[in-house]
């Protein structure tokens, strides 16, 4: 392992930060190895890190979109924490007591030295809320805390039969599957994000569907006149199911973004849809196909397991 560069020390306050803490330290591009190994020992919970470590092993950290932060400052990692759009806390299966809260209180120092940069906190329930729990104070307040997302994961055939029409979309699709991603993000977050031409949410679809990593289901327009991928308003092919593999790292592909049309639902597509989805994935990306879901969406956890998934653990989203 190579050299190592502080990454804060940590500010005695009332609510747990003390300079005598042990601290975090920035990885760099000679701790990959190490903290992709330490992501391994979970790979269901830590994909999302794990996906933006392996892009920073291949491009560097400027191409993933963030730094790494490791715990401890000195000696074998136990914990690391992605700094990204997301931040994502992932600390050792066996880090417990004490040890598990120096190592969620050296990355709240960290967070506060930066400041938020991040859209949200998200990882294992325990480690997020406690690393919440220690940067409120200091963050502005957050939009909404989801602190009970069960976790998900098959890894085998699903137990009801795919839906035969639910395919990978193609790149002249695009202008029809943003609409429907806009839309989905806008339920689920509760504001539509900026999708023109060229914009971050835009780009993120576009490689999602270049990569081949965005599936659909799709139906012929109804009369009207209006944008594309808007049920009875659009000229070309309505998006009625959609789902993303947003994470794919370490043998796990975790799905985000399930959306079935609000005028189609209830007619059946969800559970064949996700069915679809697992085949392929499992088939042509990873064996084991993950998600995590809010636990007050009964509808969806019954969906989920219906399809054969089973809960392995629960997420805690904090969203700003």
């Amino acid at each position: 392992m190579g050299g190592w560069r502080p990454a804060v020390r940590a500010r005695g306050d009332a609510r747990g930060f003390d300079a005598r803490r042990p601290r975090a330290r920035v990885l760099g591009q000679e701790d990959l190895a190490e903290a992709r190994a330490l992501c391994a020992r979970d790979p269901v919970t830590s994909v999302l890190a794990s996906s933006r470590l392996d892009v920073a092993a291949v491009a560097g950290f400027a191409a993933a979109g963030g730094q790494a932060w490791g715990f401890p400052a000195t000696g074998p990692l136990v914990a690391v924490c992605w700094s990204g759009a997301n931040l994502v806390p992932v600390l050792a299966p066996d880090l417990v007591g004490r040890d598990a809260d120096d190592a969620v209180a050296a990355f709240a120092a960290a967070a506060r030295a930066q400041g938020r940069r991040s859209s949200s906190i998200v990882g294992d329930r325990t480690a997020a809320l406690a690393l919440w729990d220690l940067l409120a104070p200091r963050w502005p307040p957050a939009r909404e805390v989801r602190a009970d997302q069960p976790s998900l994961a098959i890894a085998r055939d699903p137990d009801v039969d795919p839906d035969p029409l639910v395919r990978r979309s193609t790149l002249d699709e695009v202008d029809v599957v943003l609409p429907a991603c806009v839309r989905m993000f806008a339920e689920e977050v509760g504001y539509a994000p900026a999708s023109s031409p060229g914009s971050a949410y835009a780009l993120r679809v576009r490689s999602l569907v270049a990569e081949g990593r965005s599936f659909v289901r799709t139906e012929p327009p109804r009369s009207g006149g209006g944008p594309a991928g808007r049920p009875g308003t659009g000229s070309g092919p309505l998006v009625v199911f959609k789902a993303e593999l947003g994470a794919v790292a370490g043998g796990v592909a975790q799905v985000q973004g399930v959306w079935v049309d609000p005028l189609r639902r209830g007619r059946g597509l969800a559970a064949p849809g996700m069915a679809a989805v697992v085949v392929a994935t499992r088939r042509e990306v990873a064996p084991v196909v993950s998600l995590y879901v809010n636990g007050f969406n009964a509808p969806a956890l019954a969906t989920y397991r219906r399809v054969g998934f089973e809960q392995v653990g629960t997420f805690t989203t904090v969203l700003f």
